[in-house]
């Protein structure tokens, strides 16, 4: 698509604050799109259109709060009036590390708030905007959705669900001509690993002593990992484009795998025994 066929296209990206979200607005601003870019405090927005044209507008919006959602969608529908909305993009989400044995149960239920229900609700409360202009949606899944790595239980298995929830969508959404894509990234250097590195750390004092003797080593092995993925992960701009291309393509795909270790997840996926991929997973994690 051409910067002129994208003017005048809206499009909203949730989780536009930092990381990729950020990234995916200003980039979509720079190639003529409307770009409402969900946030959670107001001066992140400013920030944003600091860096930004005037086409780019900030909106308030927690993807755990119903009310934020309706008023962002109140206040979409009246600038895109009967044009709708052309571009859904879910990108908000959080990562919450730790034994499975031992992550409270109110912090799994907050991923999950975040990462599942927070999209199927925005999604719910966007549609008939994205109907009337027949748009696209986009999910942010990531490789966890496809190999599950071990301490990253519950952000894994809520991208597994994000999987699901999109072969849905598109099979449910294809008699209005909408399409909807999942984009699946490697490791990314954005702040999501220095987030991790700051939650495990925190979640390590708290973890009985008895079960942190455990899970010690594992632990220690899962943080310096955690330090090589913030140092080594790959640039946001493959991120970016995959998600602009999800926009523009006249035929989109329906998974857009980004890095050479999520095409080989994939492959793994398909071919490998449970117990052979468990053991490359185990020592990527640099765990015995």
């Amino acid at each position: 698509m051409s910067h002129s066929a994208s003017e005048g296209r809206s499009v909203l990206i949730t989780g536009a604050s930092t990381g990729i979200g950020a990234a995916c607005a200003l980039d979509l601003d720079k190639h003529g799109f409307r770009v409402f870019a969900g946030v959670r405090k107001e001066f992140d927005g400013e920030a944003l259109q600091a860096k930004s044209s005037d086409r780019l507008t900030s909106v308030v919006i927690d993807v755990t709060q119903s009310k934020t959602i309706e008023q962002a969608a109140a206040k979409i529908k009246a600038d895109v009036g009967e044009d709708g909305l052309y571009g859904l993009v879910n990108n908000a989400g959080i990562l919450v590390p730790g034994p499975l044995e031992c992550v409270p149960l109110d912090d799994i239920r907050r991923q999950y708030e975040v990462n599942v229900f927070g999209v199927i609700a925005v999604t719910q409360a966007m549609l008939p905007l994205v109907r009337a202009a027949e748009g696209r949606i986009i999910n942010m899944g990531s490789i966890s959705g496809k190999a599950a790595p071990p301490y990253l239980g519950a952000y894994a298995s809520s991208k597994f669900a994000l999987e699901s929830i999109t072969d849905v969508l598109r099979m449910e959404l294809t008699r209005w001509k909408i399409d909807v894509s999942i984009v699946e990234p490697d490791s990314v250097a954005t702040p999501i690993w220095g987030k991790l590195l700051e939650t495990a750390a925190e979640m390590g004092k708290h973890l009985p002593e008895s079960v942190r003797k455990l899970y010690e080593q594992d632990l220690t092995s899962m943080s310096k990992a955690s330090v090589q993925m913030d140092k080594s992960g790959m640039s946001v701009d493959k991120v970016v484009y995959a998600v602009r291309h999800a926009l523009t393509a006249r035929r989109p795909k329906t998974r857009y795998p980004v890095g050479v270790r999520t095409h080989m997840a994939f492959f793994a996926a398909r071919h490998l025994p449970d117990r052979t991929r468990d053991g490359f997973m185990r020592r990527a994690m640099g765990m015995k």
